[in-house]
């Protein structure tokens, strides 16, 4: 048997369908979490029986007629796959507005039952909804719910398997006005007789609640951001400088610095395993993983707290804040969403894009979303701020101030740049506040951490495996010595001259990049292979081996370079698929690839001379890339201009 879950947005159809699989999916305040169909089985508390049956949880939608990619997913799965009963998850909280989408579900012929939830949330604020009178309005089984406590589930998904089993659809609610000009009003204004008749609400709806009070104050349109960046702070503080860090230094010193390789070392010893494969091993495999999976404590301490911060309701009050700001570029606070959900992993981020309908609007959050430092590039931002920057605890938070501040001037050049106008308006429901829940936080850490370990266990052991070999062996398969004889030295050093004028001497640094744009961590695992191999000192101790290569200027400017330049490979790979136009990815990899660069060659260029008092190294190959640069942009930009003016298109 086939069940289908259905609801609007923020319904809580996510937490629904984690509590009765459970499954981890993610769970937020706002459209766009579920932007595809997922399924699973359900769990055995839900289904004694053992009967085959499986939950579909598809996108959050407000009516049967698509506005969005995510809304016609729904649409074409219940018109086209023919569950065989469907749970329309209700917002006890919001019941007019959840009903006109049930109304339509309930004129398919295909079974309905209705889970009015949030009753947690309607009990607090003094409200009642009849659930039985509501029943008998709509001719359908409305069972409440809490999904957050698994309260009224199991005798929901009894209700629903009974009516799968019977195949009876209920007769669908006849309203006056179905045929006049405006049939949506009509059923609205039906809807409306009902919640007339079925909710009592005994809250004043003039009052300031307490949740007013505090948007006033978090989502104010100057206080907003400034909130925003503290929070962050806090947020890398505990987690870089607190529990996460010391968790991290031990990972890294003790247990993959001493114990692992140790132990490692003595097993293959003792089996007579050759030298090169215990250095192949030892260096390239536990090495190059133990320096990314090293940060594993401090990744999960990072994300339980967004977990936290998302589950309470905070991070809806920040797209409302950025709305204001990406009106400005062209964008809205429907792209603010993506980024958010980037914040864990670009991949999901750039797929959240299909909820946005403006193609243009689409395109450039595309683009703009991979700004935002993901998971990936945590261990990135953390190796470089222990090493250049220890007891510095604003590292990570710039990232994301730059990050903002790229996305903004990044969103007014694309603008300039190519010739599109902006259609989309933001209208989101803030939720309230609410406590938030340490059990979903913590399964959300775990979620990420497995992530984190797979990735690790998987892509990036296979590439340093191959960076270990490549830095071992020459091109005619002899082992070398001296590294600067490599396979990977004389790659590196194709590379390397484009970087100069950022201030990047050395092949080392270009193939760290090379990798990282496989997978971001690469960066550091690379970088573990490299130095596991030419020096004897831990990778991530201030002024200890990687300091050769950079001054922590430069190193400011290399941390910026990877995490602004083109995301890995599989995001990049998301790109493609939502920009649906191999032209649009090239100019987006392009255009991001330029915006890493310039940055990073600024800050080297500009940070040296007001750290040092001189320049860097590369000033003068710098002062040519600007020129090319500026002009370049001055040229394309009266291209544009030039076309706008055809178009009749305002700039």
């Amino acid at each position: 048997m086939k069940i289908a879950l259905t609801g609007n947005p923020n319904s809580g159809k996510t937490t629904l369908f984690n509590a009765i699989t459970g499954k981890s999916e993610n769970v937020g305040n706002w459209p766009g979490v579920t932007v595809a169909i997922k399924e699973a089985d359900l769990k055995k508390k839900y289904n004694q029986k053992g009967e085959a049956l499986k939950v579909v949880d598809l996108p959050g939608t407000y009516s049967i007629s698509p506005f969005t990619g995510e809304e016609k997913i729904t649409r074409d799965f219940i018109l086209g796959e023919e569950p065989d009963v469907i749970i329309n998850i209700v917002d006890g909280a919001n019941v007019g507005r959840s009903l006109f989408f049930t109304t339509q579900l309930l004129e398919l012929g295909v079974p309905v039952v209705i889970a009015l939830n949030k009753s947690d949330i309607v009990s607090k604020r003094g409200d009642t909804v009849d659930h039985v009178a509501l029943s008998k309005e709509l001719k359908c089984k409305v069972i409440p719910t809490t999904a957050t406590s698994e309260e009224g589930l199991l005798n929901l998904i009894n209700e629903a398997v009974q009516a799968g089993k019977e195949k009876k659809p209920q007769a669908a609610p006849v309203f006056e006005g179905m045929d006049s000009a405006d049939p949506d009003l009509a059923r609205q204004k039906y809807i409306d007789g009902i919640v007339a008749r079925c909710q009592v609400k005994t809250r004043d709806a003039s009052k300031v609640s307490t949740s007013d009070k505090f948007d006033r104050i978090v989502a104010h349109k100057w206080l907003g951001l400034p909130i925003f960046f503290l929070v962050m702070w806090a947020v890398y503080s505990f987690s870089i400088g607190g529990l996460g860090g010391y968790l991290s230094e031990y990972f890294n010193e003790v247990l993959f610095g001493e114990i692992i390789p140790e132990a490692a070392t003595a097993f293959l010893e003792g089996l007579g395993v050759h030298e090169l494969l215990q250095a192949l091993i030892v260096d390239g495999a536990i090495g190059g993983v133990g320096a990314v999976v090293g940060f594993l404590p401090l990744v999960m301490v990072l994300f339980f707290c967004l977990s936290l911060l998302e589950d309470c309701g905070y991070m809806a009050r920040v797209a409302v804040v950025m709305d204001r700001f990406f009106k400005k570029i062209g964008l809205s606070g429907k792209s603010i969403i993506p980024m958010i959900v980037g914040s864990g992993c670009a991949i999901p981020g750039v797929m959240a894009t299909r909820t946005i309908e403006d193609i243009n609007e689409r395109r450039m959050t595309t683009i703009l979303t991979p700004f935002v430092p993901c998971g990936a590039k945590l261990p990135i931002i953390a190796l470089f701020a222990a090493v250049f920057f220890p007891d510095k605890t604003w590292v990570g938070p710039s990232m994301y101030l730059i990050a903002i501040t790229m996305i903004v001037i990044g969103g007014l050049l694309l603008q300039k740049i190519f010739v599109w106008e902006n259609t989309s308006q933001f209208i989101m429901e803030l939720p309230d506040y609410k406590v938030p829940s340490v059990k979903y936080a913590f399964f959300q850490m775990i979620d990420k951490a497995k992530a984190f370990i797979y990735k690790a266990s998987t892509i990036i052991l296979v590439c340093n495996t191959l960076v270990w070999f490549a830095q071992a062996y020459s091109w005619n398969l002899s082992p070398v010595e001296d590294q600067s004889l490599s396979i990977l030295a004389s790659l590196g050093s194709l590379i390397a001259p484009i970087l100069i004028p950022l201030g990047f001497m050395g092949w080392q640094m270009a193939a760290a990049s090379i990798t990282g744009f496989i997978a971001k961590e690469n960066v550091v695992a690379t970088f573990a292979v490299l130095l596991a191999v030419a020096s004897e000192e831990a990778l991530h101790i201030p002024g200890g081996a990687l300091s050769q290569f950079f001054t922590p200027v430069t190193a400011y400017a290399f941390l910026v370079f990877n995490l602004f330049t083109p995301p890995c490979f599989a995001a990049i790979g998301a790109m493609n698929s939502e920009m649906g136009s191999k032209k649009w990815l090239f100019r987006a990899l392009a255009f991001q690839f330029g915006v890493g660069y310039t940055l990073a060659m600024l800050i080297t260029q500009i940070g040296s001379l007001i750290v040092y008092g001189e320049p860097a190294v590369g000033f003068i190959p710098a002062i040519v890339v600007t020129a090319l640069i500026a002009t370049f942009l001055v040229v394309i930009i009266k291209k544009a201009d030039t076309k706008r003016t055809e178009l009749g298109v305002e700039a």
